[in-house]
């Protein structure tokens, strides 16, 4: 029988959230070992003051940490725990970013040996850098959705004075319209893969110019000095983002806002829809204050039209507000179930549309 203040590795399973076998696994591995073991039957015994080392142990084995690293951070004190672990994200964030973009090029190198002879349409002639950055800003308004790849996609328009590129996520829209370095030929329209695009925007960033090229089933990137950057078409329709905003209704109420203090109070938010209630005396929004009838921040804005009170999710407004250029970012509102067009104050060629949501029907 254990000593009284003990318990049997099955119930230490079941407080703990480990299996038998896994406790066995890592009492061999030297991280949990347990706190007696009857010599005569090999039973093992836990103390519950290794309940809380287990627990811990469990969660970070669920995202996958290697058991080196767990070691480490189970015997770190509280001020290098978070570290460690901060650490490893990163690492995994960065090995996950690494192996996209080399999947990218895997994909390239099986599909670009029956695409490189392929007849390319001269799309337009844009510079890299320019591209790169719309590229950058646009993909904000994708989302991964199982069944809708389009979602994850950017809907390219060319004709011979623009290029307009345009995303949406149907909580968001995002699009801004370039000048072309040299007119295109010919009108084109397609939805090309995100991610390819994504991970082709740093080479595209350091080619002085880019020459896009349609093939019958991707985009031919041309940069001089360098090789061609596939990306693929996405088959599926996108969205009718024209009659989104051909019917978008007049703006009742604008707010131009200082765009880095809009984005500290976006931060400082506690969890939960983020209201706005924009008023002649500015833009309250609360950040602590659980009672969005008292908002305890109110940035300075220009505002016209009559008071208005909105809720976001932060997800959808806070992207919306980052990739806004310049120092101050313009709101127009047109009623709480309408959707809001963020776009710089001094620049309007990038314009991302944020739809408000119902707090009651979010509460976190």
């Amino acid at each position: 029988m254990p000593p009284s203040e003990l318990m049997p590795i099955g119930v230490f399973a079941r407080r703990s959230g480990l299996t038998p076998s896994a406790l066995r696994f890592y009492a061999d591995s030297g991280l949990l070992p347990p706190a007696e073991v009857d010599p005569a039957s090999g039973y093992r015994y836990y103390g519950a003051d290794q309940v809380a080392r287990a627990t811990a142990l469990r969660r970070l084995r669920e995202i996958a940490m290697p058991l080196t690293a767990v070691a480490a951070v189970l015997d770190a004190g509280p001020g290098e725990v978070s570290r460690l672990i901060d650490e490893y994200v990163a690492q995994v964030l960065g090995d996950a970013v690494a192996a996209q973009r080399k999947a990218v090029l895997i994909k390239s190198s099986l599909i670009e040996p029956s695409l490189a002879d392929a007849p390319g349409v001269a799309v337009a002639a844009l510079k890299g850098p320019v591209l790169a950055d719309a590229v950058e800003q646009i993909l904000t308004a994708t989302a991964r959705e199982p069944g809708m790849p389009v979602l994850g996609g950017l809907h390219i328009e060319a004709d011979r004075d623009t290029v307009t590129l345009t995303a949406t996520d149907r909580y968001r829209l995002s699009t801004r319209t370039l000048v072309p370095a040299e007119p295109a030929t010919a009108p084109w329209t397609a939805t090309v893969d995100g991610d390819e695009l994504r991970a082709a925007a740093p080479e595209v960033r350091r080619s002085p110019l880019v020459r896009i090229e349609a093939t019958p089933h991707s985009i031919r990137l041309r940069m001089p000095d360098r090789e061609d950057r596939h990306c693929r078409l996405l088959p599926d329709a996108f969205p009718d983002h024209r009659l989104v905003l051909a019917s978008l209704p007049e703006a009742t109420t604008r707010a131009t806002v200082p765009r880095d203090r809009l984005l500290r109070a976006l931060e400082n938010h506690p969890d939960g829809p983020i209201t706005l209630l924009v008023t002649d005396r500015g833009v309250h929004v609360p950040t602590a204050n659980p009672d969005p009838g008292h908002p305890d921040v109110l940035l300075p804005a220009t505002v016209t039209g009559e008071p208005l009170r909105l809720s976001f999710r932060l997800t959808t407004l806070y992207p919306a507000v980052s990739t806004a250029i310049g120092p101050d970012v313009m709101l127009d509102l047109r009623g709480p179930e309408q959707p809001v067009t963020i776009r710089s104050a001094d620049r309007g060629d990038l314009t991302t549309l944020a739809m408000p949501v119902n707090p009651a029907h979010h509460p976190a």
